[in-house]
C-alpha cells in the first residue's frame, strides 16, 4: 500500500513538475513577463492568463490517475495557484469551469461531486488570499489552502457517496499523495513572484554597481583632465569587467584604457564613424558582432551636458554576444550619472574661475587706491626729508613687486605682514609721532590672498588715527589657536560707525570705505567667513580666521 501511495504522489509530483516546467517557459517569454508584471492588465491580457490557468486544470484532469474510480491529479493545484497569483479573474473561472468539467467526464463517478465542489471553492479561496492577504505569504497560504481543499474532498467523498466502504478504500490510497502534493503550490507561486523579485534584485545590483563607480570616480571628475579620465575609464572597466573602457568628447578620444591601450591611443586619436552616430543621434549603440581591433562586443553610450550630446562612455569585450540587458541597463545609469558628474565638474571650474576674475577685480580696485596715499606721502617726504622719502620709495617698490609677483596666487602670511611693515613704513614717515604701530606676529605660515591685511591697516589709520585729534595706536596681531589662525588689527582711534558696519554686513557699503568691502568680500569668497568688526570703548577691533 505504501509503494502504490510512494508512486501516486511521484505522479502528482510529475504532473506538477510539467505544470512547473511550462510556466518557466512561458516566464522566459518577454510577453508572459510583462502581462504578469502589470499590476493592470488589459481584458484579453487577463481572458490569456485565465485560459491558461484553465487549461492547466482540464489537463490535469485528463491526465490523471485512475484509483478505484478517483482520479489522482493537480487540478486544485492548478487553480489554487491561478487565483492567488492573479485574482479573481483568473481563480473562479478556473475553479467552475474545472469543476464542472470533472463533474461532466465522470457524472455517475464516486468523486465527480466532491470534486466539482472542492474545484469552485479552490477558486474562492484563493480569490479571498489575494485580495486580503500580502504577496509574501503567498506561498505559504497557498500550500496551507490545497492542503485545506483535499482534506475538504476526502471528507466529501465519505460524506457524499451511497457506498461507504469503497468511500474509505479511496481516500486511504489518495489522500496521502493529493495533499502531500499540494507543496507544490508553493513552487509554482513563487517562480511567478521572482520575476518582479529577480528584475528589483538586478536593478538593485545595477544600481548599487553604478553608484559605486560614480563615488569611486568622482574625485577624478573634479579634476577632469585627461590623466583623471583614464582613472575613470579604468574604474569602470575594472567593476564592468570589460576589457576596455573609453571616454570621448564629440570629436577625440579623451581617454583609454585597456587591451590594446598602448597601440590604440595617441594624443590625437579620432572618434570612430559608430561612435559619431551615437553623437549625432544621441541614441546608445550595441555591438554584439563587432570585429575591431579584437573587440567583439562594444557598448556606446551618449553622455549630455546641458541637454546636448557632449562625449560618449565606451565599453569593449573581446566575447561576441557579451552586451546584455543587466549591464546594459546598469551602463545607462552610470552615464547619467557621468553626465552629472561632468556637468557638476564644468560648473565648479567655472565657479572658480569666476571668483579668480572676481578676486582679480576686487584687487585691482585696492592698488590705486593705496598707490595714491602711498605717493602722496613720498611726495611730502621728497621736499623735506629726501633719504627718508628713498627709503619709502624702496618699500614702495618691495611692496609693489609682491603684488605683481603674487596677484591672485595665495602667499604666506609673513610674506602679507612684510608687505604690511613697508606700507606701515610709508604711513608712518607721513603722520610722524602721531601714530604708533605695534606687530605681535607667531611664527605660523597659512596661506592668504595678497592685499588682504593691509587694507585693514590702512583703514585703522585713515579712518581710525586721522581723524582722531591725539596720537593712535594700531596693533597687528597674528595669532596661532587651537585650530586656526586669527588676524586682529585694533585701532586707538575715533572708532567705526556702528551704520558703517551693518553697511558692510548688507553689502551695501559706500566708496569711502573700498579697502574694507574688497578684503570683507574676498574673505567669504575664499574662507567663507568674512570680517568680524567690533566697536571699542576707544578704537575699533577688525578680525578673522584662516586655516
Amino acid at each position: 500500500m505504501y509503494s502504490e501511495q510512494l508512486m501516486m504522489l511521484l505522479a502528482v509530483f510529475e504532473r506538477a513538475a510539467l505544470m512547473l516546467m511550462t510556466l518557466f517557459l512561458l516566464t522566459r517569454t518577454q510577453l508572459f513577463q510583462s502581462i504578469v508584471k502589470k499590476t493592470h492588465r488589459r481584458p484579453a491580457e487577463t481572458a490569456m492568463i485565465s485560459a491558461l490557468f484553465i487549461l492547466f486544470a482540464v489537463f490535469s484532469t485528463y491526465t490523471g490517475l485512475n484509483v478505484d474510480g478517483s482520479l489522482v491529479n493537480v487540478r486544485i493545484i492548478a487553480v489554487l495557484s491561478g487565483g492567488i497569483i492573479f485574482g479573481p479573474w483568473i481563480g473562479i473561472p478556473a475553479g467552475i469551469i474545472a469543476g464542472i468539467h470533472r463533474y461532466l467526464i465522470d457524472v455517475d463517478g464516486p468523486t465527480s461531486v466532491a470534486c466539482l465542489i472542492t474545484s469552485i471553492f479552490a477558486g474562492l479561496l484563493a480569490t479571498w488570499i489575494h485580495c486580503k492577504c500580502t504577496k509574501k505569504s503567498y506561498a505559504q497560504l497557498g500550500i496551507l489552502a490545497g492542503i485545506c481543499c483535499e482534506i475538504l474532498t476526502m471528507i466529501l467523498i465519505v460524506m457524499l457517496s451511497d457506498n461507504k466502504a469503497q468511500a474509505y478504500n479511496i481516500v486511504s490510497h489518495i489522500s496521502f499523495p493529493m495533499i502531500v502534493g499540494t507543496l507544490s503550490i508553493g513552487l509554482i507561486i513563487k517562480l511567478v513572484q521572482d520575476l518582479d523579485e529577480e528584475k528589483d534584485l538586478i536593478a538593485a545590483q545595477q544600481a548599487k554597481l553604478a553608484l559605486d563607480i560614480a563615488n569611486k570616480t568622482l574625485p577624478y571628475f573634479r579634476i577632469n583632465n585627461r590623466h583623471a579620465l583614464q582613472k575613470v575609464c579604468s574604474i569602470i572597466r575594472f567593476y564592468t569587467e570589460a576589457d576596455a573602457v573609453a571616454i570621448t568628447n564629440t570629436q577625440d578620444v579623451r581617454a583609454y584604457v585597456g587591451r590594446g591601450e598602448e597601440q590604440f591611443l595617441d594624443a590625437h586619436h579620432k572618434i570612430s564613424q559608430m561612435t559619431r552616430q551615437a553623437v549625432e543621434t544621441g541614441e546608445q549603440i550595441i555591438s554584439n558582432n563587432l570585429n575591431v581591433y579584437n573587440f567583439h562586443s562594444l557598448l556606446i553610450i551618449p553622455l549630455w551636458e546641458n541637454g546636448e550630446v557632449s562625449g560618449t562612455l565606451k565599453i569593449f569585450y573581446c566575447q561576441p554576444d557579451h552586451i546584455r540587458i543587466s549591464l546594459r541597463e546598469m551602463a545607462i545609469g552610470l552615464s547619467q550619472i557621468i553626465s552629472t558628474q561632468m556637468e557638476v565638474s564644468r560648473i565648479e571650474q567655472l565657479k572658480q574661475m569666476a571668483s579668480k576674475a572676481e578676486f582679480s577685480a576686487l584687487q585691482s580696485k585696492i592698488n590705486p587706491h593705496f598707490l595714491f596715499n602711498a605717493l602722496n606721502a613720498i611726495s611730502t617726504l621728497i621736499r623735506i626729508r629726501p633719504d627718508d622719502a628713498r627709503q619709502l620709495i624702496a618699500n614702495l617698490a618691495d611692496f609693489l613687486r609682491y603684488n605683481l609677483e603674487h596677484d591672485v596666487e595665495l602667499i604666506d602670511i609673513q610674506e602679507e605682514i612684510q608687505q604690511v611693515r613697508d606700507y606701515v613704513a610709508i604711513e608712518q614717515a607721513r603722520f610722524g609721532p602721531k601714530l604708533e604701530v605695534e606687530f605681535d606676529i607667531d611664527d605660523v605660515h597659512p596661506r592668504v590672498p595678497c592685499l588682504l591685511i593691509q587694507p585693514l591697516v590702512e583703514n585703522a589709520i585713515l579712518h581710525g588715527i586721522q581723524p582722531s585729534r591725539v596720537n593712535g595706536k594700531v596693533l597687528i596681531s597674528v595669532k596661532k589657536a587651537t585650530d586656526n589662525v586669527v588676524i586682529t588689527i585694533t585701532d586707538t582711534g575715533v572708532g567705526i560707525n556702528q551704520h558703517t558696519i551693518d553697511k558692510l554686513y548688507q553689502g551695501k557699503i559706500d566708496s569711502h570705505h573700498i579697502g574694507l568691502n574688497n578684503v570683507h568680500q574676498r574673505l567669504l569668497l575664499l574662507f567663507g567667513d568674512g570680517l568680524h568688526i567690533r566697536r571699542l570703548k576707544q578704537g575699533t577691533t577688525m578680525q578673522f580666521f584662516v586655516k
